[in-house]
Protein backbone atom coordinates (compact mmCIF):
# COMPACT_ATOMS: atom_id res chain seq x y z
CA UNK A 1 0.00 0.00 0.00
CA UNK A 2 2.91 2.30 0.88
CA UNK A 3 4.71 1.69 -2.06
CA UNK A 4 1.75 2.41 -4.40
CA UNK A 5 1.04 5.58 -2.56
CA UNK A 6 5.16 6.15 -3.06
CA UNK A 7 5.06 5.57 -7.32
CA UNK A 8 1.74 7.68 -7.53
CA UNK A 9 3.14 10.28 -5.74
CA UNK A 10 4.11 13.77 -7.24
CA UNK A 11 7.45 13.70 -5.54
CA UNK A 12 8.31 10.56 -7.51
CA UNK A 13 7.49 12.22 -10.50
CA UNK A 14 9.57 14.61 -10.35
CA UNK A 15 12.42 12.42 -9.74
CA UNK A 16 11.71 10.38 -12.32
CA UNK A 17 12.02 13.77 -14.35
CA UNK A 18 15.21 14.32 -13.47
CA UNK A 19 16.48 10.50 -13.96
CA UNK A 20 15.06 10.95 -17.22
CA UNK A 21 17.04 14.40 -17.67
CA UNK A 22 20.53 12.79 -16.36
CA UNK A 23 19.96 9.65 -18.12
CA UNK A 24 19.28 11.63 -21.93
CA UNK A 25 22.49 13.62 -21.12
CA UNK A 26 24.67 10.38 -20.54
CA UNK A 27 22.89 8.58 -23.37
CA UNK A 28 23.81 11.78 -25.41
CA UNK A 29 27.84 12.11 -23.94
CA UNK A 30 27.79 7.81 -24.94
CA UNK A 31 26.57 9.13 -28.37
CA UNK A 32 29.55 11.36 -28.65
CA UNK A 33 32.17 9.52 -27.87
CA UNK A 34 30.85 6.73 -30.22
CA UNK A 35 31.50 9.31 -32.72
CA UNK A 36 34.18 10.28 -32.05
CA UNK A 37 36.03 6.73 -31.90
CA UNK A 38 34.28 6.00 -34.89
CA UNK A 39 35.99 9.14 -36.46
CA UNK A 40 39.40 8.38 -34.68
CA UNK A 41 41.97 5.97 -35.70
CA UNK A 42 42.81 3.26 -33.67
CA UNK A 43 46.58 4.10 -33.00
CA UNK A 44 45.88 7.54 -31.65
CA UNK A 45 45.62 5.80 -28.26
CA UNK A 46 46.14 9.66 -26.91
CA UNK A 47 43.67 10.94 -28.72
CA UNK A 48 41.30 8.28 -27.40
CA UNK A 49 42.21 8.83 -23.92
CA UNK A 50 41.60 12.55 -23.86
CA UNK A 51 38.27 11.76 -25.61
CA UNK A 52 36.63 9.37 -22.59
CA UNK A 53 38.33 11.90 -19.89
CA UNK A 54 36.51 14.54 -21.57
CA UNK A 55 33.71 12.79 -21.49
CA UNK A 56 33.74 11.38 -17.78
CA UNK A 57 34.09 14.63 -16.52
CA UNK A 58 31.16 15.93 -18.83
CA UNK A 59 29.32 12.72 -17.19
CA UNK A 60 29.87 13.66 -13.92
CA UNK A 61 29.27 17.34 -14.29
CA UNK A 62 26.13 16.75 -15.68
CA UNK A 63 25.28 14.05 -12.60
CA UNK A 64 26.63 16.95 -9.72
CA UNK A 65 23.95 19.87 -11.29
CA UNK A 66 21.10 17.55 -12.17
CA UNK A 67 21.44 16.26 -8.75
CA UNK A 68 21.58 19.21 -7.25
CA UNK A 69 18.88 21.13 -9.51
CA UNK A 70 16.76 18.07 -8.44
CA UNK A 71 17.38 18.39 -4.89
CA UNK A 72 16.74 22.35 -4.66
CA UNK A 73 13.42 21.23 -6.66
CA UNK A 74 12.42 18.73 -4.37
CA UNK A 75 13.24 20.25 -1.12
CA UNK A 76 11.85 23.99 -2.14
CA UNK A 77 8.64 22.44 -3.45
CA UNK A 78 8.31 20.18 0.04
CA UNK A 79 9.57 23.10 2.27
CA UNK A 80 7.17 25.61 0.81
CA UNK A 81 4.01 23.04 1.35
CA UNK A 82 5.24 22.58 5.08
CA UNK A 83 5.85 26.66 5.50
CA UNK A 84 1.85 26.68 4.14
CA UNK A 85 1.17 24.57 6.65
CA UNK A 86 2.87 26.37 9.37
CA UNK A 87 2.13 29.74 8.37
CA UNK A 88 -1.96 28.35 8.64
CA UNK A 89 -0.72 26.98 12.18
CA UNK A 90 0.63 29.82 13.47
CA UNK A 91 -2.45 31.85 12.10
CA UNK A 92 -4.45 29.33 13.90
CA UNK A 93 -2.77 30.04 17.05
CA UNK A 94 -3.19 33.70 16.64
CA UNK A 95 -6.76 34.64 15.68
CA UNK A 96 -9.03 31.07 15.76
CA UNK A 97 -9.78 28.19 13.89
CA UNK A 98 -11.42 30.07 11.02
CA UNK A 99 -8.32 29.55 8.70
CA UNK A 100 -7.74 26.62 6.85
CA UNK A 101 -4.83 26.02 4.50
CA UNK A 102 -4.54 26.85 1.28
CA UNK A 103 -5.04 23.87 -1.95
CA UNK A 104 -3.13 24.13 -5.50
CA UNK A 105 -5.16 22.26 -6.97
CA UNK A 106 -2.82 19.57 -7.81
CA UNK A 107 -4.38 16.87 -6.22
CA UNK A 108 -1.32 15.48 -5.22
CA UNK A 109 -0.11 13.88 -1.69
CA UNK A 110 0.45 17.47 -0.55
CA UNK A 111 -2.73 18.62 -1.41
CA UNK A 112 -4.74 15.11 0.14
CA UNK A 113 -2.86 15.76 3.54
CA UNK A 114 -3.81 19.73 3.28
CA UNK A 115 -7.74 18.42 2.53
CA UNK A 116 -7.09 15.79 5.85
CA UNK A 117 -5.88 18.69 7.87
CA UNK A 118 -8.78 21.00 6.93
CA UNK A 119 -11.42 18.52 7.85
CA UNK A 120 -9.82 18.11 10.82
CA UNK A 121 -10.07 21.68 11.80
CA UNK A 122 -13.65 22.20 10.54
CA UNK A 123 -14.25 19.13 12.98
CA UNK A 124 -12.32 20.57 16.23
CA UNK A 125 -14.36 23.95 15.31
CA UNK A 126 -17.85 22.16 15.30
CA UNK A 127 -16.49 19.99 18.14
CA UNK A 128 -15.99 23.36 19.85
CA UNK A 129 -18.58 24.91 19.17
CA UNK A 130 -20.76 22.54 20.86
CA UNK A 131 -18.63 22.27 24.02
CA UNK A 132 -19.30 26.42 24.53
CA UNK A 133 -23.17 25.50 23.44
CA UNK A 134 -23.16 22.86 25.98
CA UNK A 135 -21.43 25.01 28.73
CA UNK A 136 -24.09 27.85 27.76
CA UNK A 137 -26.77 25.49 28.25
CA UNK A 138 -25.70 24.08 31.10
CA UNK A 139 -25.07 27.29 32.68
CA UNK A 140 -28.64 28.40 31.79
CA UNK A 141 -30.24 25.28 32.91
CA UNK A 142 -28.60 24.90 36.36
CA UNK A 143 -29.49 28.96 36.87
CA UNK A 144 -32.99 28.40 37.49
CA UNK A 145 -33.03 25.41 40.01
CA UNK A 146 -29.93 26.79 41.76
CA UNK A 147 -31.77 30.39 42.19
CA UNK A 148 -35.22 28.84 42.76
CA UNK A 149 -32.77 26.92 46.01
CA UNK A 150 -31.28 29.81 47.12
CA UNK A 151 -34.52 31.91 47.48
CA UNK A 152 -36.15 29.09 49.23
CA UNK A 153 -33.41 29.12 52.08
CA UNK A 154 -33.35 32.84 51.97
CA UNK A 155 -36.87 33.29 52.48
CA UNK A 156 -36.72 30.37 55.10
CA UNK A 157 -33.79 31.96 56.87
CA UNK A 158 -35.64 34.91 57.45
CA UNK A 159 -38.77 33.62 59.09
CA UNK A 160 -39.77 31.71 62.14
CA UNK A 161 -39.16 27.91 62.26
CA UNK A 162 -42.38 26.00 60.92
CA UNK A 163 -42.35 22.26 60.91
CA UNK A 164 -44.42 21.81 57.70
CA UNK A 165 -43.15 24.88 55.52
CA UNK A 166 -39.38 23.64 56.28
CA UNK A 167 -40.60 20.29 55.22
CA UNK A 168 -41.80 21.11 52.13
CA UNK A 169 -38.65 23.74 51.68
CA UNK A 170 -37.06 20.45 52.28
CA UNK A 171 -38.91 18.54 49.60
CA UNK A 172 -38.76 21.50 46.86
CA UNK A 173 -34.73 21.71 47.17
CA UNK A 174 -34.50 17.98 47.21
CA UNK A 175 -36.59 18.14 43.55
CA UNK A 176 -34.57 20.48 42.39
CA UNK A 177 -31.66 18.71 43.37
CA UNK A 178 -32.60 15.79 41.82
CA UNK A 179 -33.13 17.04 38.45
CA UNK A 180 -29.79 18.40 38.63
CA UNK A 181 -28.22 15.56 39.44
CA UNK A 182 -29.99 13.89 36.90
CA UNK A 183 -28.87 16.12 34.12
CA UNK A 184 -25.40 15.80 35.29
CA UNK A 185 -25.95 11.88 35.33
CA UNK A 186 -27.08 11.84 31.61
CA UNK A 187 -23.83 13.84 30.69
CA UNK A 188 -22.16 10.92 32.04
CA UNK A 189 -23.91 8.68 30.62
CA UNK A 190 -23.04 9.97 27.34
CA UNK A 191 -19.85 10.73 27.47
CA UNK A 192 -19.11 6.85 28.45
CA UNK A 193 -21.30 5.54 25.30
CA UNK A 194 -19.32 8.47 23.23
CA UNK A 195 -15.85 6.73 25.00
CA UNK A 196 -16.85 3.56 22.26
CA UNK A 197 -16.47 0.79 25.10
CA UNK A 198 -18.00 -2.31 23.41
CA UNK A 199 -16.79 -5.26 25.64
CA UNK A 200 -20.21 -5.57 26.67
CA UNK A 201 -21.51 -6.49 23.13
CA UNK A 202 -23.34 -9.76 22.72
CA UNK A 203 -26.01 -10.50 20.49
CA UNK A 204 -29.54 -9.81 22.05
CA UNK A 205 -33.06 -9.64 21.12
CA UNK A 206 -33.92 -6.33 20.09
CA UNK A 207 -37.83 -7.36 20.11
CA UNK A 208 -37.50 -8.66 23.73
CA UNK A 209 -36.04 -5.35 24.89
CA UNK A 210 -38.54 -2.87 22.95
CA UNK A 211 -41.64 -5.04 24.74
CA UNK A 212 -39.99 -4.60 28.05
CA UNK A 213 -39.93 -1.16 27.53
CA UNK A 214 -43.46 -0.80 26.31
CA UNK A 215 -44.24 -2.63 29.73
CA UNK A 216 -42.23 -0.29 31.84
CA UNK A 217 -43.68 2.93 30.18
CA UNK A 218 -47.52 1.35 30.25
CA UNK A 219 -48.32 2.97 33.17
CA UNK A 220 -46.97 6.26 32.01
CA UNK A 221 -49.57 5.85 28.98
CA UNK A 222 -51.93 5.19 30.78
CA UNK A 223 -51.68 8.84 33.12
CA UNK A 224 -51.95 10.90 30.24
CA UNK A 225 -55.11 8.38 28.74
CA UNK A 226 -52.29 7.54 25.64
CA UNK A 227 -52.70 3.91 23.89
CA UNK A 228 -48.86 2.11 23.74
CA UNK A 229 -48.31 -0.83 21.49
CA UNK A 230 -45.63 -3.08 20.40
CA UNK A 231 -45.65 -4.41 17.23
CA UNK A 232 -43.33 -6.33 14.51
CA UNK A 233 -41.45 -9.31 14.34
CA UNK A 234 -41.39 -11.77 17.72
CA UNK A 235 -37.36 -11.80 17.72
CA UNK A 236 -34.86 -9.71 16.30
CA UNK A 237 -31.37 -10.08 17.11
CA UNK A 238 -28.71 -7.71 17.30
CA UNK A 239 -25.35 -7.13 18.38
CA UNK A 240 -25.46 -4.49 21.32
CA UNK A 241 -24.79 -3.56 24.55
CA UNK A 242 -28.32 -4.32 25.59
CA UNK A 243 -28.89 -2.51 28.88
CA UNK A 244 -27.78 0.56 26.41
CA UNK A 245 -30.45 -0.26 23.96
CA UNK A 246 -32.88 -0.16 26.58
CA UNK A 247 -31.96 2.73 27.29
CA UNK A 248 -32.29 4.48 23.62
CA UNK A 249 -35.78 2.94 23.11
CA UNK A 250 -36.67 4.04 26.46
CA UNK A 251 -35.70 7.63 25.82
CA UNK A 252 -38.21 7.25 22.45
CA UNK A 253 -41.02 5.86 23.97
CA UNK A 254 -40.41 8.70 27.06
CA UNK A 255 -40.57 11.49 24.19
CA UNK A 256 -43.27 9.93 22.14
CA UNK A 257 -45.55 9.99 25.17
CA UNK A 258 -44.18 13.04 26.98
CA UNK A 259 -45.05 14.94 23.51
CA UNK A 260 -47.68 12.72 21.84
CA UNK A 261 -50.81 13.88 21.43
CA UNK A 262 -53.38 13.76 25.07
CA UNK A 263 -55.36 10.39 24.71
CA UNK A 264 -53.33 9.82 21.44
CA UNK A 265 -51.11 6.46 20.37
CA UNK A 266 -47.73 5.79 20.77
CA UNK A 267 -46.34 2.67 18.39
CA UNK A 268 -43.22 0.40 18.71
CA UNK A 269 -42.42 -1.49 15.58
CA UNK A 270 -39.40 -3.69 15.18
CA UNK A 271 -38.72 -5.31 12.35
CA UNK A 272 -35.49 -7.34 10.63
CA UNK A 273 -35.30 -7.86 7.01
CA UNK A 274 -31.81 -8.52 4.91
CA UNK A 275 -30.23 -5.23 5.76
CA UNK A 276 -30.66 -5.47 9.42
CA UNK A 277 -32.75 -4.41 11.74
CA UNK A 278 -34.72 -1.76 12.87
CA UNK A 279 -36.78 -0.56 15.72
CA UNK A 280 -39.18 2.41 15.88
CA UNK A 281 -41.30 4.38 17.74
CA UNK A 282 -43.59 6.48 16.13
CA UNK A 283 -46.21 9.00 17.93
CA UNK A 284 -49.18 11.01 16.48
CA UNK A 285 -48.51 14.67 18.13
CA UNK A 286 -47.27 17.81 16.48
CA UNK A 287 -43.72 16.30 15.43
CA UNK A 288 -40.65 18.25 14.80
CA UNK A 289 -39.80 20.88 12.04
CA UNK A 290 -37.90 20.04 9.17
CA UNK A 291 -35.17 22.93 9.82
CA UNK A 292 -34.84 21.71 12.85
CA UNK A 293 -34.79 17.54 12.75
CA UNK A 294 -30.73 18.38 12.37
CA UNK A 295 -30.40 19.93 15.90
CA UNK A 296 -32.60 18.08 18.18
CA UNK A 297 -29.57 15.19 18.53
CA UNK A 298 -27.69 18.24 19.86
CA UNK A 299 -27.05 18.33 23.82
CA UNK A 300 -29.21 20.39 25.92
CA UNK A 301 -31.30 21.46 22.35
CA UNK A 302 -34.69 22.00 22.90
CA UNK A 303 -37.83 23.11 20.75
CA UNK A 304 -39.36 26.33 21.80
CA UNK A 305 -42.81 24.64 22.40
CA UNK A 306 -41.08 22.65 24.68
CA UNK A 307 -39.09 24.59 26.50
CA UNK A 308 -41.87 24.99 29.22
CA UNK A 309 -41.84 21.10 29.40
CA UNK A 310 -39.92 18.90 31.73
CA UNK A 311 -36.62 17.84 30.64
CA UNK A 312 -33.11 18.83 30.05
CA UNK A 313 -33.05 18.06 25.91
CA UNK A 314 -30.69 15.27 26.35
CA UNK A 315 -32.20 12.26 25.94
CA UNK A 316 -32.36 12.35 21.97
CA UNK A 317 -28.43 12.82 22.74
CA UNK A 318 -27.82 9.73 24.42
CA UNK A 319 -29.82 7.73 21.63
CA UNK A 320 -27.99 9.33 19.35
CA UNK A 321 -24.99 8.34 20.89
CA UNK A 322 -26.01 4.86 21.30
CA UNK A 323 -26.49 4.54 17.53
CA UNK A 324 -23.31 5.62 16.84
CA UNK A 325 -21.54 2.90 19.11
CA UNK A 326 -23.49 0.37 17.27
CA UNK A 327 -22.76 1.38 14.21
CA UNK A 328 -26.45 2.00 13.19
CA UNK A 329 -28.38 4.92 11.19
CA UNK A 330 -31.39 7.30 12.86
CA UNK A 331 -33.66 9.02 11.54
CA UNK A 332 -36.63 11.25 11.75
CA UNK A 333 -39.58 10.45 9.72
CA UNK A 334 -43.11 12.48 9.27
CA UNK A 335 -45.63 9.97 11.29
CA UNK A 336 -48.71 12.34 9.32
CA UNK A 337 -49.76 13.16 12.21
CA UNK A 338 -46.72 13.25 14.62
CA UNK A 339 -43.39 11.82 14.64
CA UNK A 340 -41.80 8.92 13.75
CA UNK A 341 -38.33 7.81 14.75
CA UNK A 342 -35.70 5.23 13.86
CA UNK A 343 -32.86 2.93 14.46
CA UNK A 344 -31.77 0.53 12.14
CA UNK A 345 -29.40 -1.35 13.23
CA UNK A 346 -26.75 -3.70 10.55
CA UNK A 347 -26.86 -7.33 10.31
CA UNK A 348 -24.99 -9.23 12.97
CA UNK A 349 -22.79 -10.61 10.55
CA UNK A 350 -20.71 -7.28 9.89
CA UNK A 351 -19.63 -7.02 13.17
Amino acid sequence: MLLTKTLRSSTFRLALICIGIFGSGFLGLLGYVYLVLAGQKIGDLDELTRTIETALLAGVALLVVITAVAGVAITRRTVGRIEAINATSRAIMQTGLDQRIPLRGTRDEWDQLAANLNSMLDRVEALMAEVKQVSDNVAHDLRTPLTRMRGRLEKASNRQRDGEQDQALIADTMADLDAVLRMFASLTRISQIEAGDRTSFRTVDLAEIASEVVELFDAAAEDKRSRLDAAGDQRVSVTGDRDLLFDAVANLVDNAIKYGREAGRVTVEVTQNDRGAAVSVADDGPGIPDDERQHVFKRFYRLERSRHTPGNGLGLSLVAAVARLHGAHIELLDNKPGLKCRLEFPLPSRW
